[in-house]
């Protein structure tokens, strides 16, 4: 019988061990998702995915929609 109760004493113990070892492994690195966020995008700053701009296209497309809102307002007027 004392065999019985050591043995299940042991099994506990080590279920509960367990337990705290599967816990910790879902364990976030971060308090918040703002956290997470500034993160991620401090990593991909760091690996230069936030680039400059690939040049002056918004400014030449831009310039192109005001030219054709003047030619269109010329035609009406």
């Amino acid at each position: 019988m004392n065999w019985n109760r050591k043995s299940t004493h042991i099994a506990r113990l080590s279920l509960e061990a367990d337990e705290t070892s599967a816990r910790s492994g879902f364990a976030c690195l971060f308090s918040t998702s703002d956290e997470y966020e500034s993160a991620v995008i401090a990593e991909r700053r760091a690996q230069g995915r936030y680039g400059r701009s690939r040049g002056p296209w918004p400014a030449v497309m831009v310039a192109g929609v005001a030219l054709m809102v003047a030619g269109f307002a010329m035609i009406l007027h």
